[in-house]
C-alpha cells in the first residue's frame, strides 16, 4: 500500500488503498485525508506527528478532493480527518485537530 507508512507518514499521497485493501488490515491503523495545499492539514500537521511518531501502527496518509472515492465512502467533508480503523472497520474519528490531546483522544478506548 503506497500511502502507508508506519509511526507518522509526512505525505498525503494521490495513490489511495482500495475498500478491500483496508479490510484487510490487522489491528489499529490510522486513515488521514487532506490535501498539501490545505490550510487546516498544514496546522494539525505537527499535532498529528507529535502523536504518531513514537507509535507502531500504520498511518494511511491520501490526498482527498473532487472525485476520489476513498473519501467519500468514508463521508469526508473536511480536512484534515483521521479515522481509526481496527482491522479494517472504522472505530473514532476526529475532523481538523489542533492539538496533540485531540489526535491522542482517537486513541482513548484502545489501549493504544
Amino acid at each position: 500500500m503506497n500511502a502507508c507508512q508506519t509511526g507518522f507518514n509526512p505525505e498525503y499521497h494521490e495513490e489511495a488503498p482500495s475498500l478491500e485493501e483496508l479490510a484487510e488490515l490487522k489491528g489499529l491503523a490510522v486513515l488521514e485525508f487532506g490535501a498539501t495545499w490545505c490550510g487546516h492539514c498544514k496546522a494539525a500537521a505537527a499535532a498529528v506527528e507529535t502523536v504518531l511518531s513514537p507509535k507502531d501502527l500504520p498511518h494511511i496518509k491520501v490526498f482527498d478532493g473532487k472525485g476520489k472515492r476513498l473519501g467519500r465512502a468514508f463521508k469526508v467533508k473536511l480536512w484534515p480527518t483521521l479515522i481509526l480503523l481496527d482491522s479494517g472497520k472504522e472505530v473514532a474519528r476526529i475532523v481538523r485537530p489542533v492539538e496533540a490531546s485531540e489526535v491522542q483522544a482517537l486513541f482513548a478506548n484502545t489501549g493504544a
